[in-house]
């Protein structure tokens, strides 16, 4: 009696939010959180869940532009060590959007495990820009760092993380980003004082701050002052800027 074959795992980009039927001239990859260790399939409805209201506010702040995002469903829950399954399906992803939409900037935007895969991932020819949000990161040996940075050149990347995140330690985000910054400039870290790695209590500023960058970055906006000072700034000031409450109520809209 023979035995089925075991299907191969894709994965795969959710609905686009944003405008259909329109040109895209921009694209945005949303990399949900995942595990260290899982070859579970993620459950679509919980992972999309955790980035879906950031794509729909920056579809909606697109939507002029032609700005695509999707949610990028994973083939496996896990990291998974060497395999760097996460990462992989990024990269997959960034082809799958030149596919559709021809030669559009794509920038990558992660939360926790999803933050370390749009990291690793930036190098795609497609991808213009990474921004990755309370990022997890592994322990490293200070002699001996375990994230790569040389395929962040010529990208523009932004961290956001809270100083009180217990899952994923803001101080190896700041280690990476002073890394990341020797070689591109184009790199800036913004801190979020006393809040934890959901960053809940500063929810819309996260927000606002992500609208900011994804509309400079991919569209040519001007950001806002606080980010351009960020940006200009010499370490470590650039990459410990605090994130003021209530940052985005003054900015020009758009």
């Amino acid at each position: 009696m023979s035995q089925q074959a075991t299907p191969v795992r894709r994965a795969r980009l959710g609905r686009t939010l944003g405008p259909e039927g329109t040109a895209v001239s921009g694209v945005v990859l949303l990399l949900p959180g995942g595990d260290e260790v899982s070859s579970r399939r993620p459950s679509p409805l919980l992972a999309a869940a955790s980035v879906r209201a950031m794509g729909r506010r920056l579809a909606r702040a697109g939507r002029e532009e032609g700005l695509a995002a999707h949610v990028v469903h994973y083939r496996y829950r896990g990291w998974n060590g060497t395999e760097a399954h996460l990462a992989r399906d990024a990269e997959w992803a960034a082809d799958e959007a030149v596919r559709r939409y021809g030669d559009v900037p794509v920038c990558l935007v992660g939360t926790d495990m999803g933050g370390r895969a749009a990291l690793r991932a930036g190098g795609h020819e497609a991808v213009n820009s990474v921004l990755a949000i309370a990022p997890w990161l592994p322990d490293e040996d200070m002699a001996v760092p375990s994230e790569p940075v040389k395929q962040l050149a010529g990208r523009q990347v932004l961290i956001v993380h809270g100083t009180n995140d217990e899952r994923s330690d803001p101080e190896l985000s700041f280690r990476l980003a002073s890394r990341a910054k020797k070689t591109n400039r184009a790199v800036c870290r913004f801190e979020v004082h006393s809040d934890g790695h959901g960053l809940r209590h500063y929810r819309e500023e996260v927000a606002a701050l992500a609208e900011d960058f994804v509309m400079g970055v991919l569209f040519g906006q001007s950001f806002s002052r606080p980010v351009e000072d960020a940006l200009a700034a010499p370490p470590p000031l650039g990459l410990r800027m605090p994130l003021a409450v209530g940052f985005g109520k003054s900015l020009r809209r758009r």
